[in-house]
């Protein structure tokens, strides 16, 4: 009796430390900034436009958002909002799902359909997979085949805002007989990127050209003519901050918003490039610097990430919308032609036309949402380019530092007066629009600083 007792108890024993525990998979808003820094450093690597990058960005973060929108009713969905965006699936009847969960698995899984080096994005989803797979395989699986459904869906929407047709289109063409057309600029004279942005379907603005800019001043070399001092004075400011050296706040200023990741390097025959973040990029970390701020949880988090991706994604339009219609000659070219030809910007004179800023319109929209969200006074210290070597700049508001970063492209030599001030006001506005026409939060006093 007792052996067949002490068998039974062996058994049950056995049975008891055999079978694993499931534990809850809690996610984390720091996972979802790891891969939204994931799919950044991958973007550095891969060297995609400041356009594109902002495409990149935004359906991920859509796709996130539309899920914890099915489980968090605080949260609107955005189908029949966004241009032809439908109601993601539903889970399966009975299916358990982490929603967190799911969401992340979308974001990850869009990540690596819309860059190059999708192994880079597999290494990161798998090491997450693994260690959530091993605390629930019941509850990670019904939750990952969800998220991936719902990837399918967004990316399906994705395929049809006119990207892949734009692949085809014939580059841009040069106009070298008409003086005030934009011509490539040193050193590499590459061609205009993305002259076909504007045909690329927005995400909340009506059109690419509802927010049309002001022209910029007409354009004349008289020396008493508005455009021609706006060109002066580009080189004036570069040659009085060039001669105070290290030492110049301007020059600080200009390199830290800098963002352009076609800078190219010559040494001797040898030409390379230097990588870095777009300015998309540089506000999406912004993004992440006022949600860890505010201790945002992982819900709010997708919805800071969602609402400025979003504005910046329609900034983009708008801005090569204008670039490409005006077609502005940059003041590089103008400089070197008729007052100093061996005048150089501090900053490389990135490969489109001058007008507008794109770094103005696209900080403008994005402090707009930001200070939505967040809002106004909201002090911050932004690191963002630390890892590039640039000091941390600290800013009392996010309108504070959209207002230093437009003013950074004329510190830099890349742009005109009229390009950052204007550019500006258009990202502001259209930021506005955007706040105005996408309802993302179910109470309205839940919207601002919540």
């Amino acid at each position: 009796m007792k052996k067949i007792l002490a068998i039974c108890v062996t058994s049950v024993l056995w049975v008891s430390c055999g079978t694993k525990k499931e534990e809850p998979i809690i996610i984390t808003p720091e996972e979802l900034h790891a891969s939204v820094d994931k799919v950044t450093e991958i973007m550095i690597h891969d060297i995609f436009s400041p356009p594109v990058a902002s495409r990149i960005f935004a359906y991920p973060n859509v796709a996130a958002y539309e899920i914890i929108a099915q489980e968090n009713d605080d949260y609107v969905s955005l189908a029949g909002q966004l241009k032809q965006l439908d109601s993601i699936p539903k889970p399966e009847k009975g299916s358990i799902i982490n929603y967190q969960l799911a969401a992340m698995t979308a974001h990850m899984e869009l990540n690596k359909r819309l860059i190059f080096s999708e192994e880079r994005m597999e290494i990161f989803r798998d090491s997450l997979y693994g260690i959530w797979e091993n605390k629930n395989p019941t509850v990670f699986n019904a939750s990952k085949a969800y998220g991936l459904k719902v990837a399918d869906h967004i990316g399906a929407w994705m395929n049809k805002d006119n990207y892949a047709q734009t692949r085809t289109m014939p580059k841009f063409t040069v106009d070298t007989d008409d003086p005030t057309r934009w011509q490539p600029t040193p050193p590499a004279y590459m061609d205009g990127i993305e002259p076909h942005w504007n045909k690329i379907r927005p995400f909340v603005i009506d059109s690419a050209n509802q927010f049309k800019p002001t022209p910029p001043p007409p354009f004349s070399m008289e020396k008493g003519s508005d455009f021609y001092k706006e060109l002066k004075e580009v080189y004036d400011i570069s040659l009085q901050i060039t001669e105070e050296g290290d030492e110049s706040e301007e020059i600080e200023i200009a390199q830290f918003w800098d963002c352009n990741p076609y800078v190219s390097v010559t040494r001797g025959h040898l030409m390379f490039a230097t990588k870095k973040i777009t300015p998309g990029a540089h506000w999406i970390g912004i993004t992440k610097i006022a949600a860890r701020k505010t201790d945002s949880d992982f819900n709010k988090t997708v919805y800071a990430y969602t609402k400025a991706s979003i504005a910046m994604a329609d900034a983009f339009i708008s801005c090569w919308d204008e670039k490409y219609r005006s077609n502005l000659i940059r003041p590089e070219t103008l400089i070197n032609q008729h007052i100093d030809d061996d005048w150089k910007p501090v900053l490389q004179t990135p490969p489109f036309p001058e007008y507008t800023s794109g770094h103005s319109v696209v900080s403008g929209a994005a402090a707009t949402a930001l200070t939505d969200i967040f809002g106004d006074n909201f002090a911050f210290d932004d690191d963002t380019e630390v890892p590039y070597g640039l000091p941390i700049r600290s800013f009392n508001s996010f309108n504070e530092a959209a207002d230093e970063a437009a003013i950074s492209r004329m510190y830099g030599g890349i742009h005109y007066r009229a390009a950052v001030q204007v550019g500006v006001k258009q990202g502001r506005d259209l930021g506005k629009f955007v706040l105005d026409n996408l309802r993302m939060k179910a109470n309205k006093d839940l919207a601002t600083n919540d």
